[in-house]
């Protein structure tokens, strides 16, 4: 009886992996880079089809067939390219770049929109100088569209003499396209350091597309936060040389700031709510990278900023005024 079960868990397992690859390459074929959507579609179809046929169906079943057109799919897929050349929102259109001198760092390309809707707005980017010695600090946002296990987190680097400075990873839609978690993992998104003011990056979040947001106050050491920093500034210039896909699990907003993190010196291992980053301020919480003083549910009520963040409108103290009254790390 234990061998009949084991060989019956067996076939179910293997039953299952066939099944994700049947799967996984008919979507592959769906989002790839075909410019005819029905002959896409037609093909999806067709491999699908053809995988029930010669798993199924065939007698004898011809499963080295299959494989062998999996692997024909898995090839045309991984040689799909990313492209900085493309028709692309106005939002993303510009990449930033970064020149480091010493302690002095010159952004070029650093976002400072002025909205009147998520989609009505001035375009204006600027030139900003940092000095890397006057980083006071790192501050951690999340944002939602609804509110659940899956959100948007982005950084922003706090400084002595200089306004903060946001830098949120994201997709680099084109015109025309929104955001679909099923297409990111099948090289649909370019990836985009949107490097900005916050008046820009969090107040059209706010104000303009009505997510609820938070902001948290990190215990991040100098040292570290310098350390973070300086990753993300040879993120921002390997990405302007050489263009990378999106993908949701492997190359995301919160995957990233962890696995930068974990350059700067963070240890930790993986979490699901890393993955699942809705939950990604209750990891921060447990871990000891907030203000724990307060219990959880207290803090993150003090932590949502979108009143703030209204009345500051696009006032120039925007920062100070979404601040105001935050826990702060002890």
């Amino acid at each position: 009886m234990l061998r009949r079960s084991m060989a019956g868990l067996g076939a179910a397992l293997w039953a299952l992996f066939l099944l994700l690859l049947i799967a996984w390459a008919s979507l592959a074929i769906y989002y790839s880079n075909l410019p005819w959507p029905w002959a896409r579609t037609v093909l999806a179809v067709a491999f699908a089809a053809f995988a029930v046929w010669a798993l199924v169906l065939s007698r004898p079943r011809r499963t080295y067939v299959f494989f062998a057109a999996f692997l024909a799919v898995a090839a045309w897929w991984i040689a799909i390219p990313a492209s900085h050349d493309r028709p692309w929102r106005p939002e993303v259109a510009a990449m930033p770049r970064v020149f480091i001198d010493g302690d002095r760092v010159r952004i070029t390309n650093v976002r400072d929109f002025t909205y009147r809707s998520r989609n009505d707005f001035d375009i204006r980017y600027e030139e900003r100088e940092i000095l890397l010695s006057d980083l006071t600090g790192v501050d951690f946002y999340v944002s939602y569209w609804r509110e659940g296990p899956v959100g948007h987190t982005f950084l922003s680097f706090i400084f002595n003499n200089a306004p903060p400075l946001a830098i949120s990873i994201e997709t680099r839609p084109e015109v025309g396209e929104g955001f679909d978690p099923l297409a990111s993992m099948f090289k649909q998104f370019e990836l985009v350091y949107v490097v900005g003011s916050e008046r820009d990056v969090v107040g059209v979040r706010t104000n303009h597309r009505g997510e609820t947001t938070y902001l948290y106050r990190l215990n991040t050491s100098l040292a570290d936060a310098r350390k973070l920093l300086t990753v993300y500034l040879e993120r921002i210039n390997q990405l302007a040389d050489r263009p990378e896909w999106y993908h949701l699990l492997s190359n995301s907003c919160t995957i990233n700031i962890i696995r930068y993190a974990n350059a700067a010196g963070r240890e930790g291992r993986l979490n699901i709510r890393h993955v699942l980053n809705g939950w990604i301020d209750s990891y921060l919480y447990y871990s000891g990278r907030v203000d724990t003083s307060l219990p959880f549910p207290e803090l993150r009520r003090l932590s949502l900023i979108n009143g703030a963040a209204q009345a500051a409108g696009d006032g120039p103290d925007f920062s100070e005024r979404i601040r105001e009254g935050l826990p702060v790390p002890r």
